[in-house]
């Protein structure tokens, strides 16, 4: 039998005419604090992150997290990652701003001999990344892994993707 979650949020624009897109984000059922969202200058006032940034650090903590549960699955004890996520923009034939590509470089803390089984998780961590393998149903997303001294560990470091006519 299929399980379904389903949770909500919800947004309220700042009624201030100066505020124009500033948004409170409020996690429904939670007791986590409300958060800003903004547009950048010239649209908005830049008070907070925006969408396409949001969407970045969504697929940057997921894989973050994915990666850290699998490394403790296989009993190791990682130090603090260190993630990038460098989210490009480009329009489409339409001429409308998208998403055209994500890239996720994650650093351990430590050299890549200190882990136990590092092939095996390196190989099924992405698999289990809700948000990210979400997200690749309609945006590119390439993923790196790199030890504390910089050695390609995992995956790429691509060049971005251009849009195409979506």
């Amino acid at each position: 039998m299929d399980q379904i979650q389903q949770f909500s949020l919800t947004l309220r624009q700042e009624a201030d005419e100066r505020s124009g897109y500033l948004f409170r984000v409020a996690f429904d059922d939670t007791a986590i604090p409300d958060l800003l969202t903004d547009e950048l200058p010239p649209l908005g006032a830049g008070a907070g992150p925006n969408p396409a940034r949001l969407l970045a650090a969504a697929v940057a903590n997921c894989l973050s997290a994915s990666l850290l549960f699998a490394m403790r699955k296989f009993h190791n004890a990682p130090g603090p990652l260190t993630t990038r996520a460098t989210a490009t923009l480009a329009r489409n034939a339409g001429g409308r701003w998208r998403v055209a590509h994500i890239q996720a470089d994650l650093q351990l803390a430590e050299a890549a001999a200190g882990h136990e089984r590092l092939d095996r998780l390196l190989a099924q961590f992405e698999d289990f990344c809700l948000v990210t393998e979400s997200v690749r149903q309609g945006v590119p997303v390439t993923v790196s892994v790199s030890d504390a001294g910089g050695l390609l560990l995992h995956g790429t470091r691509a060049e971005p993707a251009t849009a195409t006519g979506a």
